[in-house]
């Protein structure tokens, strides 16, 4: 799969990295819908980047696999009850 590659400011890539998979049992596979630019993108841009990092924000995205139900996820995750966003920070 594709995916946008930060290495330092202004050092943006898009790389083919393995495809994700669920390895846990709370995992889930979400695929992002719409995304966009946030203040957690312009970490590089402060002298400390965690190298080959995946940092996502809060992106809306629809669940199409994942190994447990999500009906006992706390109202505070509503977003991710409705299978609508999900945090992400993976490393490929």
């Amino acid at each position: 799969m594709r995916a946008t590659m930060m290495y330092a400011a202004g050092d943006v890539r898009v790389e083919i990295v393995p495809g994700p998979v669920l390895a846990e049992p709370t995992d889930a596979i979400v695929r992002v819908v719409r995304t966009c630019i946030c203040g957690s993108d312009l970490h590089p841009y402060i002298d400390q980047l965690l190298p080959g990092i995946l940092d996502g924000s809060t992106n809306p995205g629809k669940v199409f696999d994942r190994t447990v139900s999500l009906d006992q996820i706390p109202n505070g995750y509503l977003a991710m009850d409705r299978r609508e966003a999900l945090k992400v920070l993976v490393t490929p």
